[in-house]
């Protein structure tokens, strides 16, 4: 069982919590890309929930479960080995603290560029420790395939929508400056306060994804829940296998509110470990994000006003967590 350092009362007194996750909820679509229906099912996901699980996606299991050992190697380490990998600024391990603002959470995680020079260099040093090239070309190889996983449910999706060309979003993933990032998270089993008093710590608060959109694999342990259109909180059946895919930010504003990036957070189990891997797509920082054009319908105007990504994520850093981070965005009434 991986583990952090023995906790203390002291360790949760700023972590908020919740009560035991319910019964889990059926109704997440699930989707196989390789269906002639796809590309219309994805669409009316999207609409509905902003989240959906993906199968027949291509991606080895092997591969998936070869990563997954060697994120739980590092985890396994002493804290002080660990911390030799942090802190995050912003790549490489944190420990608790979620950004800069205050936001805390029973999570630690390891964060990477998807630039192969970020994951070469200075966190390799010190993450990839045993047999490096192992969880290096692991980290690597996973990530290309997972883009391509996204890259392909976006080109359905273009298809979906009538959007051509068919690359118009995918191709901000495969750009040779894409600004996307990988993490690798760890949430570690907590009977301690389960038995104090019957509730679970909140690994990852509530939140949307600022990218264009991500892509979550996990072991086989609960605590991903997604919030649907009424807010209510359900719990995502997990699944080791598949991907579940969320609706981010920037595709809402791309599709001009058509799709509504879905707010998600991961509570801690109080006695297994959870492990996820999380690809995040988004485009280069110079790319101006503001419906597309081809969406557009006559007369119609833009709820938001343009930015550029690397605006919005500098925004979104100074935020916490479950801020609404596109209110600033916005376009008032007024001034439609």
């Amino acid at each position: 069982m991986v583990v952090l350092s023995q906790p203390t009362l002291d360790d949760f007194s700023l972590i908020k919590t919740c009560k035991p996750s319910g019964n889990l909820f059926t109704g997440i679509p699930v989707i196989d890309l390789s269906a002639p229906d796809a590309k219309t099912l994805l669409v009316e996901a999207c609409q509905e929930f902003g989240f959906f699980k993906v199968v027949n996606h291509g991606v080895c299991l092997e591969l998936m479960a070869r990563l997954e050992a060697e994120a739980i190697k590092f985890f396994n380490l002493p804290q002080s080995d660990k911390d030799k990998a942090g802190p995050p600024s912003p790549f490489g391990y944190g420990n608790k603290k979620i950004g800069p603002n205050g936001d805390v959470g029973w999570i630690e995680y390891l964060l990477f560029s998807t630039n192969p020079e970020y994951i070469s260099h200075k966190t390799s040093l010190s993450i990839f420790q045993e047999k490096p090239e192992i969880f290096r070309s692991a980290v690597k190889e996973y990530i290309s395939k997972v883009r391509d996983v996204v890259c392909e449910v976006l080109e359905l999706i273009a298809d979906g929508l009538k959007i051509e060309p068919r690359n118009m979003m995918s191709k901000l993933l495969r750009d040779e400056k894409s600004d996307s990032v990988f993490r690798l998270n760890h949430y570690p089993p907590c009977p301690e306060l389960q038995a104090l008093s019957g509730r679970n710590l909140i690994g990852f608060g509530e939140h949307t994804d600022p990218q264009i959109m991500s892509a979550v694999r996990s072991n086989n342990t609960t605590g991903l829940q997604i919030s649907l259109r009424d807010g209510t909180w359900v719990s995502v059946p997990p699944d080791h296998s598949s991907f579940f895919i969320n609706v981010g930010d920037s595709l809402q504003v791309m599709t001009n509110g058509r799709f509504r990036s879905v707010r998600h957070r991961v509570l801690a189990d109080s006695l297994k470990s959870r492990v996820s891997m999380i690809y995040f797509g988004g485009p280069p920082v110079s790319e101006k994000i503001r419906p597309l054009s081809p969406l557009m319908e006559v007369g119609e105007e833009s709820l938001y006003k343009e930015f550029t990504w690397c605006e919005y994520k500098k925004s979104a850093y100074k935020s916490r967590l479950g801020d609404n981070r596109l209110g600033l965005f916005e376009k008032t009434a007024a001034s439609l």
